[in-house]
């Protein structure tokens, strides 16, 4: 089971490292500086997290379910944070990511 929450956690910071780039990307100096800062590191954590869980989880599940999270958390993000469109379309593929990854564990032969 830790292996899967480490992986949960990677793909956590991997919607920080996106929602941190998009803000460093749009804030003025010097508070740019401080997200792009937290970009670095949640990136580093992300990526770090995410070589640990495949120690114990098949690479292709792992990276899978890590792009996933990130997907669909970056677009959550986006539409709760950013003000980004919120649509039909956009719920029904958000709801087959979420399938799919649930989908990944429940076939994953790792832990």
């Amino acid at each position: 089971m830790m292996p899967w929450i480490t992986l949960i956690t990677a793909g956590l910071f991997e919607v920080a490292f996106a929602a941190s780039l998009s803000k460093a990307r749009t804030a003025a100096a010097p508070e740019s500086y401080w997200w792009f800062t937290a970009f670095v590191i949640s990136l580093s954590l992300s990526m770090w997290l995410l070589y640990r869980a495949t120690h114990h989880i098949p690479m292709g599940t792992a990276y899978g379910v890590w792009t996933g999270i990130g997907a669909v958390g970056t677009v959550l993000v986006g539409i709760i944070f950013f003000q980004e469109a919120v649509n039909f379309w956009r719920l029904f593929f958000i709801s087959t990511l979420i399938i799919s990854i649930v989908g990944l564990k429940v076939v994953s032969s790792g832990n």
